[in-house]
């Protein structure tokens, strides 16, 4: 039997090779990726929704990681930074998102070569072939790319590329509250009312929860996180109170276990369990929202529970419910995508999370991160999908594997390893490497 070799390869013609490489999103994936580029001095350009570089870092930037400073720095990255004479201290501790960002991603996003490279404030709309949609075919894995993006003036146009690496991850698409996965029926009327996951409960957004009735919808540790600092909260102002609403009968993932790999995820479960215990935190197990409605300054969540129709009201909600990708901007471009997890179907197999925890996914690159669209590559927590074990190391190798075969150095692209620690730098629901420690 012959095998044919069905891995997408970008046919370099003189029009391609004069233009950059596309990365979007400078969060601490994207800003590898430029690294990588740089070193192999190819030409490159981010662009970056927030205002600044890590911006949706910055806004969980109050919440702990998991994981120690020396599993959070990408080789290439660290390079780049000990020119300017940058070196890591601390190794064996877990920075905060503000610390990650101050101490490294912001000094990285920094450094001649990426800076000026950067463009903040700008939103990629679309993705897709200059002049084809997705249904033409001749000629196309020669022409370039046309990434439409929005300037932080409100200005539209195509920027060409030769090839796109979408490191956007999921931060800024939440799931919705309901159970169907669909958007929430009355979702507008309660829209102030609803806070997106990981507010910083005792800082910035005290105001917003202090003395008033609080329910977290969601079953990761962004909501065990968001939890336990509203069990804080509610001790220091009279009148709070919490409630974890969860759509099955217990919250698997944030419970804690004994043979954890994680040992501040345990931890954090720990607390949870104790909180509970103690009946800081009220749990209401096995509610599968369907329908919002707005009464004067609460919310009324209805839904289904042990198979009645029940309502629940409270004066804030935040939408712990995880993340997904935005696929949206993505329609014109040729996609192979898992059909459960919306992870490139190659790679789907390897982080199952039926399957696999943050510590058992095999290392993997350009092959399984390719999809039929030649030179487009999705990296980091969006390469995932709906899967909630994503590793900053991960993504790392990721973008270090896809640069290698853009600069078609096809030994180190196809040389794929990843050594993970012991203690692990998995995120649980996307917003971040192992945040909420």
């Amino acid at each position: 039997m012959t095998l044919i070799d069905l891995t997408p390869r970008v046919v370099q013609t003189p029009v391609l090779s004069t233009l950059p490489v596309v990365i979007i999103g400078a969060g601490p994936i994207g800003l590898s990726a430029a690294a990588h580029l740089l070193e192999r001095n190819i030409e490159f350009v981010v662009f970056e929704a927030g205002p600044d570089a890590a911006a949706s870092v910055s806004a969980w930037g109050h919440t702990r990681l998991f994981s120690p400073w020396k599993h959070l720095v990408d080789p290439a990255s660290r390079r780049l930074l000990e020119t300017v004479g940058w070196s890591l201290s601390e190794p064996e501790r877990a920075p905060t998102g503000a610390e990650l960002v101050a101490d490294y991603l912001a000094p990285l996003a920094g450094c001649e070569g990426i800076a000026s490279r950067i463009r903040a404030g700008v939103e990629v709309l679309a993705v897709s072939r200059d002049g084809m949609d997705r249904t033409r075919t001749k000629s196309r894995a020669t022409t370039p790319f046309a990434v439409r993006i929005r300037a932080a003036d409100g200005r539209i146009e195509d920027v060409l590329a030769r090839a796109v690496i979408d490191a956007s991850g999921t931060y800024r698409s939440p799931n919705p509250l309901s159970s169907s996965g669909l958007e929430l029926i009355g979702a507008t009327e309660i829209a102030d009312l609803v806070s997106p996951a990981l507010p910083d409960v005792l800082g910035r957004d005290r105001a917003r929860f202090a003395g008033r009735r609080v329910t977290v919808v969601g079953a990761g540790h962004s909501a065990a996180n968001t939890l336990l600092a509203l069990v804080t909260l509610a001790r220091e102002e009279a009148g709070t109170t919490v409630t974890w609403l969860i759509r099955a009968s217990h919250a698997v993932r944030v419970s804690s276990s004994s043979d954890d790999e994680l040992i501040g995820r345990a931890h954090l479960g720990d607390r949870v369990d104790r909180a509970v215990g103690r009946g800081d935190i009220v749990v209401v197990d096995g509610f599968e929202i369907i329908r919002a409605h707005r009464r004067a300054r609460a919310a009324e969540l209805v839904g289904h529970r042990r198979g009645e129709l029940v309502t629940h009201a409270t004066d804030v909600v935040v939408n712990a419910t995880g993340f997904r990708p935005n696929l949206e901007m993505l329609r014109e471009v040729r996609l192979d995508l898992d059909d459960i997890v919306e992870a490139p179907k190659r790679l789907a197999p390897l982080i199952d999370p039926n399957v696999h925890s943050c510590g058992t996914v095999e290392p993997h690159g350009f092959r399984e991160l390719s999809h039929p669209e030649p030179g487009f590559f999705i990296v980091g927590m969006k390469s995932y999908g709906r899967a909630p074990t994503f590793l900053l190391a991960t993504g790392y190798e990721q973008v270090r594997s896809v640069t290698a075969w853009l600069a078609g150095d096809m030994g180190s692209a196809s040389a794929v390893e990843l050594v993970l620690p012991a203690t692990g730098v998995c995120s649980t629901d996307g917003a971040g490497d192992g945040c909420c420690a």
